[in-house]
């Protein structure tokens, strides 16, 4: 009976002690209040204690082995007021809690995708700026088209013309040229090597939630063409309340742009649409008889479905098809009535499909796993009435990736496959073809880990194998350092890679003509570099928030492949036997102050390459950059403001220095409810080149064109109607 009542009594005690255990631990899942969203990488803390966890993509953090008695929980997350909770250990009830994090200041509410870490752009040790909705709906009036005018007023960020009639640009970071970065839209590349020149014209914004940019090497997650810098075009997710948005414009340039997003979330069924059109009258600002703005026909429909398996499970399917007809050079020729005097004209044909998958898995414990797939096609015919160039380029895409949070680290590993082939459709007998493939493989892994609740350092590593170019080994690492509540500090270093291609801004000049085939005898282009920032932001009183970041920057680049001309007018890449440098640094001030708010960066540059004579500045890049905004808005009523643009001398290829330029700008909007009317006036200082030296060479049956440094439109007003059902 003795024993008995002994075994009784240890199992009841067992029993006892482990109903305590359980009951020890608590399941704590945090929100954001406004948007009943998840808040991953919140950080939740056991207030007196060691236990502390950092939440999951699912804002979900599993605290156990809690003390006894009552404790506080503290849960916070850079961007959001702190909250805490108490509870007596053990729970009698309940183990979940749900705490909802509110906002206090407008960066907080920025997500990051890019980094795949799901973190607020705040607490993300990489280096990340984020236009948001708003800013784009700002620039959707002075541009609805494309993108271009987003990435033109942003610090750091140099929109480069390449053609001087078909208006042909490119992206250049930190004054690298344009194939130094890489182009993304929801993380696919498909946008690069022979439609590079188009990319951005292509783009249209409105269906877009924000744009990322990362700046200086990139490679870890995203490979080769990310030497300079990452931009990636994040685009908007249904909603269970139906949002319809449709944008009408017209420009004193003869431009009309028709844009219309539709998007629905049911169920297990969503949905968004994207349609525009855009028609643009061949331009000539400056009585010369040759276009400033060429002819433009484009369309464009980009679909996506998203289906939800489950709670934990998603799969979107996308697909996004464009055609544009660019046709710009002699006036006459361009608006079809050539003859033989006024018969020079350059045609950009175009047609692009871009194919995607994402499929997207949720595990218990807060893992997620994502693959991506895309294939793209894009075909383009480039013409003048002695040469044509044209091809068709395919783009296959696959990603993997394996993405888990426990304790202190946030560990993201996987692998990708980059197929990319062009195939030339004709070439003169004079000229071998210019076909190229590009096969790449690449595993990395990356691990982002809070050491102390001042320090968060993300390291990571990709290891690449080019065909025909070899293996590349391409660290990373990151730190962020929290000084204080207001002021933080960032550095980043990496190495970068870029394989050589036939498509860069000097090929493009020459319409690609007599430009010699690449070939595989070229070393691949190698880059080392890193940026260092240092943020302050605070507040005077209610109404006055204000934050300073100054960020410095520095890359090299290793056997650059530069184009020079060879014997009988031909042009061949080759590998320079010095480096390019580019380092400088970055100033941005905001201010808000009641509805107004004043934004003001300062860019500057000293981008230099060995084997240039004289000073050996890179060309076409001016020193020193200003970008500004005064802005005045009342949410749901008006918003106003003016925008003034600065950029210094640029030296030209003979060495010779430009002028500097000064741009001025304002724009309005006022809503009625459901409707806005808006207006834009651009550039009303009237800088374009034309006014300060000849742009178009004679004969002008057959003739060359300076180098491009600034606007050939000049001054272009615009406006139209904006409806949201």
């Amino acid at each position: 009976m003795l024993i008995r009542t002994m075994i009784a009594a240890a199992f009841l005690y067992s029993a006892t002690a482990i109903f305590a255990q359980s009951n020890n631990t608590l399941r704590v899942q945090v929100k954001n209040k406004d948007t009943n969203e998840p808040v991953a990488a919140a950080n939740v803390t056991v207030k007196g204690t060691e236990i502390s966890l950092v939440a999951d993509t699912t804002g979900i953090a599993l605290l156990s082995m809690i003390p006894d008695g009552e404790q506080t929980i503290v849960i916070s997350s850079p961007g959001y007021d702190e909250a805490e909770i108490k509870a007596v250990f053990p729970l009698t009830g309940s183990t979940e809690r749900t705490v909802f994090l509110e906002l206090n200041n407008e960066v907080g509410s920025v997500t990051i995708n890019s980094t795949r870490t799901g973190r607020e752009i705040e607490a993300e040790p990489t280096r990340v700026e984020a236009i948001d909705e708003e800013e784009l709906d700002e620039k959707i009036n002075m541009r609805p088209a494309n993108v271009s005018m987003a990435l033109h007023e942003s610090t750091g960020i140099q929109v480069q013309q390449t053609s001087a009639t078909s208006n042909t640009q490119s992206i250049r970071i930190q004054g690298l040229d344009g194939r130094y970065t890489q182009i993304l839209k929801d993380g696919f590349p498909a946008f690069g090597g022979f439609s590079g020149s188009l990319s951005v014209l292509e783009i249209p914004p409105l269906d877009l939630k924000q744009v990322e940019v990362i700046k200086g090497p990139s490679a870890t997650l995203f490979g080769g063409d990310a030497i300079a810098g990452v931009v990636n075009f994040i685009t908007k997710d249904p909603e269970e309340k139906p949002v319809t948005t449709l944008v009408f414009n017209l420009t004193s340039a003869g431009g009309t742009d028709v844009s219309a997003f539709n998007s629905r979330k049911l169920e297990k069924f969503g949905y968004t649409v994207l349609g525009s059109a855009n028609f643009q009258r061949p331009h000539d600002v400056d009585n010369d008889e040759f276009t400033d703005l060429p002819g433009t026909k484009s369309f464009g429909v980009n679909p996506k479905l998203l289906f939800y398996i489950d709670d934990k499970t998603t799969l979107a399917i996308g697909n996004s098809i464009s055609y544009q007809s660019r046709k710009g050079g002699d006036i006459l020729a361009a608006r079809g009535d050539s003859g033989p005097l006024y018969s020079y004209f350059e045609k950009n044909d175009s047609i692009r499909n871009i194919t995607t998958l994402n499929f997207d898995r949720v595990f218990a414990d807060g893992s997620r796993l994502n693959a991506k797939q895309s294939l793209a096609f894009f075909k383009r015919d480039l013409t003048t009435p002695s040469y044509q160039f044209k091809g068709s380029q395919f783009n296959s895409f696959t990603d993997l990736s394996y993405f888990r949070v426990f304790e202190k680290h946030t560990l993201v590993f996987g692998g990708s496959a980059v197929h990319d082939q062009f195939r030339e459709g004709s070439a003169p007998a004079s000229t071998q073809r210019r076909d190229e493939t590009r096969t790449t493989f690449g595993g990395f892994i990356q691990d982002t880990i809070d050491l102390t609740e001042k320090v968060s350092l993300e390291a990571g590593f990709r290891l690449d194998h080019a065909k025909h170019y070899g293996t590349f080994a391409l660290p990373r690492v990151s730190m962020l350092y929290r000084i204080s509540e207001n002021l933080t500090t960032r550095v980043g270093v990496g190495l970068g890679y870029k394989t050589p291609t036939v498509f860069t801004e000097e090929a493009e000049r020459l319409l690609f003509r007599n430009v010699l085939p690449i070939g595989n005898d070229l070393n691949a282009e190698r880059s080392r570099g890193g940026t260092f920032d240092i943020n302050y932001r605070g507040r005077l009183g209610e109404r006055l928030s204000y934050s300073l970041n100054q960020m410095f920057f520095y890359t090299q680049i290793t056997d650059p492949v530069v184009l020079r001309q060879v014997e009988s007018g031909k042009y061949q890449f080759a590998n320079a036997d010095s480096s390019v440098i580019s380092r400088g640094f970055e100033t941005n001030l905001r201010i808000g102050y009641g509805i107004a708010k004043l934004f003001a960066g300062y860019t500057f540059t000293d981008a230099k390459a060995g084997y240039l004579p004289g000073d050996r500045r890179l060309t076409l890049l001016p020193r020193s950059r200003v970008n500004s905004s005064l802005v005045f808005e009342e949410h749901k009523n008006f918003k106003a403001g003016v925008e003034f643009y600065y950029q210094s001398r640029q030296t030209l290829e003979d060495r010779s220095r430009t002028r500097s330029t000064a741009e001025v700008g304002v724009f309005a909007e006022k809503t009625f409810g459901k409707f806005s009317i808006f207006f834009n006036a651009e550039n009303l200082t009237d800088v374009r080149q034309s006014r300060y030296s000849q742009v178009v060479i004679p004969p002008s049956d057959n003739p060359t064109f300076a180098e491009l440094w600034t606007h050939l439109e000049g001054r272009i007003f615009n406006g139209g109607i904006k409806i949201r059902l």
